[in-house]
């Protein structure tokens, strides 16, 4: 069963710019799904970026061009690196792995969750 532990999260200023990691054990890597959901205070939960695991991406409107998801198979681990940072994008952010079964995207795992703070 594969497990997840993120890092990377902290206070940054607008305009600025940090990158998550999501460094996974247990499994093998490069068959899971993998992304990135945000979740802030009385706000719905966003999925911020996906790579399957042929290394196809998407993004939310809300974060693309800034935002780039990226993995590494050879060190089990998924990038969020996050340019052009706003307060709104001031969030729990939590990664995941997950395996397409009959078209539906199914969650194997989450990471503990990185708090990522836009202020000035």
């Amino acid at each position: 069963q594969v497990q997840l532990v993120e890092s990377g999260g902290g206070l940054v200023q607008p305009g600025g710019s940090l990158r998550l990691s999501c460094a996974a054990s247990g499994s093998i890597f490069s068959i899971y799904n993998m992304g990135w959901y945000r979740q802030a205070p009385g706000k719905q939960r966003e999925l911020v970026a996906h790579i399957t695991s042929g290394g196809r991406t998407n993004y939310s409107d809300s974060v693309k061009g800034r935002f780039t998801i990226s993995r590494d198979n050879g060190k089990n681990t998924v990038y969020l690196q996050m340019n052009g940072l706003k307060p709104e994008d001031t969030a729990a952010y939590y990664c995941y792995a997950g395996r397409i079964l009959a078209g539906t995207l199914y969650y194997d795992a989450w990471g503990q969750g990185s708090q990522v703070t836009v202020s000035s």
